[in-house]
């Protein structure tokens, strides 16, 4: 049960440190008391999350779709696999959206993992 519980705490830990680093303008922080700003403050991160998650998600299933790393990952690894992943991110950067042009991400339906 102790174990549960802190794996538990381990994963809203690890979503309270992907916020913190992505909600970074004004320190993290709806400094605001205008209802209509906080309500655009947490559109906001709502909308960096879902990208993240979404982008690393379609990062992690092209990798995965090659046999040599999927061979590689038992049941317990594919249970600890989690998009909410953001070391790779530069949020301070210039972004260039082209939207035009996609990811180079595989363009074929996900492969479906068994557990």
């Amino acid at each position: 049960m102790r174990r549960e519980i802190q794996e538990g705490l381990n994963v809203v830990e690890n979503w309270n440190g992907a916020n913190a680093f992505i909600f970074y303008g004004k320190n993290g922080e709806i400094a605001t008391n205008q209802l209509a700003e906080q309500a655009l403050s947490v559109l906001s991160l709502h909308l960096r999350q879902i990208c993240l998650v979404y982008v690393n998600t379609l990062m992690m299933q092209e990798v995965l779709a090659e046999p040599t790393w999927m061979h590689r990952m038992g049941a317990r690894d594919l249970q600890a696999l989690t998009p909410l992943i953001y070391p790779h991110i530069t949020p301070y950067g210039t972004f260039h959206l082209d939207m035009t042009t996609r990811l180079p991400l595989q363009q074929e339906p996900p492969v479906a993992l068994a557990m």
